[in-house]
């Protein structure tokens, strides 16, 4: 277990992404002494892990605090929230579109962040964008420690890039997935049993995304060591690369991403 870890951490609020939060940590060591839950619907926590159904049964004085509502929920749910943290404690929110401007209306004594992870927090494979005014390098630092379980921690020069981050980093494991989806049903449109083909895509980029990480070549460096001249693979990437047809449909996808973010934080209550 890290030294540095709060000797109580608080999810307010523990859906899909805390519960990979929560599932990772412990796996990493955390002992499961140090999390407590305020979620009415949570189920199937870890065991060791205090569950309360609600704010008032948890007490105060956390010296930090994860935000995993819905966006939409914040204005309505702060009361509950703000006797939680302890003067001057931390609260992180993963709530997308937020600003911490509206993190800091609402809770004035605490140190607002923003975080951004992705669902590979399971398997500690995550980015994870940070964004917070006036953070000190030591927090910094030991949010850092705190969180190199999950993945990799990033501090971004400045929350307009927050959206830009979400939009790659944050939802582009859905991207991914629709890839990998589209190559297993390419390959059953060639003739490959459909759940074999499915199986051989996921394989495929696994191995190929973890080549990526560990390599000192970029991606294009590699493709081309994979694409013999006049071969197999040159003849595919001659599609993908038409008209640039493949990086203008991504960058497309980004930018309506990103969008989506900066608008999600106008309606906001």
């Amino acid at each position: 277990m890290m030294s540095s870890f709060p000797d109580k951490f608080l999810f307010y609020g523990c859906g899909n992404m805390g519960g990979a939060m929560l599932a990772c940590w412990i796996a990493a060591g955390v002992a499961a002494e140090h999390f407590v839950v305020v979620d009415p619907f949570a189920a199937n926590l870890p065991e060791g892990v205090t569950h309360f159904r609600s704010a008032s049964e948890a007490g105060g004085g956390y010296s930090h605090v994860l935000l995993g509502i819905k966006p939409q929920m914040l204005s309505e749910l702060a009361g509950d929230v703000a006797p939680l943290l302890a003067p001057g404690g931390t609260l992180l929110s993963i709530l997308a579109g937020t600003p911490v401007a509206k993190l800091q209306r609402l809770f004035p004594s605490m140190r607002c962040i923003r975080l951004m992870p992705n669902l590979a927090v399971r398997v500690g494979k995550s980015p994870l964008g940070f964004w917070g005014e006036r953070i000190l390098q030591a927090d910094r630092d030991q949010l850092d420690a705190q969180f190199a379980p999950l993945g990799l921690p990033v501090w971004l020069d400045g929350e307009e890039q927050m959206d830009a981050f979400m939009a790659l980093a944050g939802s582009g494991p859905g991207f991914v997935y629709r890839f990998i989806d589209a190559l297993a049903a390419g390959g059953a449109a060639l003739g490959l049993d459909p759940t074999l083909s499915a199986k051989l895509a996921k394989i495929m980029v696994e191995g190929s995304a973890t080549l990526a990480a560990q390599s000192d070549d970029d991606p294009a460096t590699l493709a081309a060591k994979v694409a013999s001249p006049g071969g197999t693979t040159a003849v595919g990437l001659s599609v993908l690369d038409r008209d640039r047809a493949l990086a203008k449909l991504l960058a497309e996808t980004l930018a309506a991403t990103a969008a989506r973010g900066a608008e999600m934080a106008r309606e906001l209550p």
